[in-house]
């Protein structure tokens, strides 16, 4: 941690620092591991914890809470972003597959009566064991579709397959994906007015001698049982020629039943699996929806109050790994406590810190 912390800039006169740039940092890190994120608490873990991390990480000072608020506000958001990543990355198996695609707005960081001045933030998802591989700032004045663009130019995704809403189901951007060799399923809606309409008719009223192919789930949720359908076509020839999207080999529905409601999803893919798998991977997708549930649940992100751009940047990326942390130190433990729990007890316990830490 010290190495890549220690790659971060840090913009301070180094005649007058009396905490490293490194120290501080795992301090804020080692309390968002705790489920701590605000000045005023981590300040107190800080002091309280202060034999643990001369102990461990021979850290002599701790910050007080004006320190920590001014390093927050004045290091580069960014650089602490790609130094986190960078750790976070050291967890990649090789195995995964699937990287879920989605932006998330942190709602106290909007200007009054400007609802849509809140700084938002793309993050691409390693579904499977949590891992961010990359997230870009969206500009206030754009959308997610040209974050994911430039996302791409860096994001090693050969042999995977994106996931991501209507919104980027553009042509570009599966061009872009095609080309460095991943594949895509996206959602489609009326932003693709005519693709939607032709795609969502030729599953209501196919084509004599068209079958589909058909996969299908069915489990209890609270009570209530959830049936998924799943509907692949793969002769599509038409539609391609009709709408030239790059590598379109699939168009795939998904019917969600519960009780008497049902709903309808459609979806574009340049993958070639089963009607099995394409249901497999749209069920992945929650997973990143879930993340940004669990910023806000666990952290109570969206009521976050910092001053700074850069506070923001970095506790946010700061709350994905600890998520992270936490999701692989449970992955194989029989009885999982919420992550809430999991961090209260890493919180009281400071072994448990440890082992969370270096997991």
């Amino acid at each position: 941690m010290q190495e890549y912390f220690t790659e971060i800039k840090d913009p301070r006169h180094q005649s007058y620092v009396k905490h490293k740039l490194a120290d501080v940092l795992i301090i804020v890190m080692s309390a968002v591991l705790c489920g701590l994120d605000e000045l005023s608490k981590i300040e107190v873990f800080a002091k309280t914890k202060a034999e643990f991390f001369k102990k461990y990480f021979a850290i002599d000072k701790v910050p007080s809470k004006p320190t920590l608020s001014r390093i927050l506000s004045i290091i580069d958001g960014k650089e602490v972003a790609e130094a986190i990543l960078n750790l976070m990355k050291d967890k990649i198996t090789g195995t995964e597959e699937v990287i879920a695609i989605d932006g998330k707005a942190i709602r106290s960081t909007a200007s009054k009566d400007k609802p849509h001045s809140a700084l938002q933030i793309l993050t691409a998802y390693l579904t499977e064991n949590g891992v961010i591989l990359g997230q870009e700032k969206i500009d206030e004045k754009s959308n997610e579709i040209p974050a994911l663009q430039q996302m791409l130019k860096y994001l090693n995704i050969k042999g995977k397959i994106l996931t991501a809403d209507a919104l980027h189901c553009q042509k570009e951007t599966c061009a872009a994906i095609v080309k460095r060799k991943g594949n895509y399923v996206l959602g489609l809606k009326a932003n693709q007015k005519s693709l939607y309409e032709d795609v969502k008719l030729y599953f209501e009223q196919p084509p004599e001698g068209i079958e589909f192919e058909v996969a299908g789930t069915s489990e209890k949720n609270k009570g209530r049982v959830e049936k998924r359908t799943c509907r692949k076509a793969s002769d599509i020839g038409w539609l391609q020629r009709e709408h030239k999207f790059p590598g379109l080999k699939a168009v795939i529905s998904v019917e969600r039943e519960i009780g008497r409601s049902r709903q309808t999803s459609y979806y574009i893919s340049s993958a070639e699996v089963t009607s099995e798998k394409f249901l497999q991977i749209v069920r992945e997708h929650w997973k990143i929806e879930s993340l940004h549930w669990q910023l806000d649940v666990v952290f109570n992100e969206d009521e976050s109050e910092y001053g700074s751009e850069n506070a923001h940047l970095t506790l946010n990326i700061l709350r994905k790994f600890a998520l992270m942390k936490h999701k692989i130190y449970l992955s194989d433990k029989p009885r999982k406590p919420s992550f809430r729990g999991n961090m209260l007890k890493a919180l009281l316990d400071e072994d448990l810190l440890l082992d969370i830490i270096t997991v």
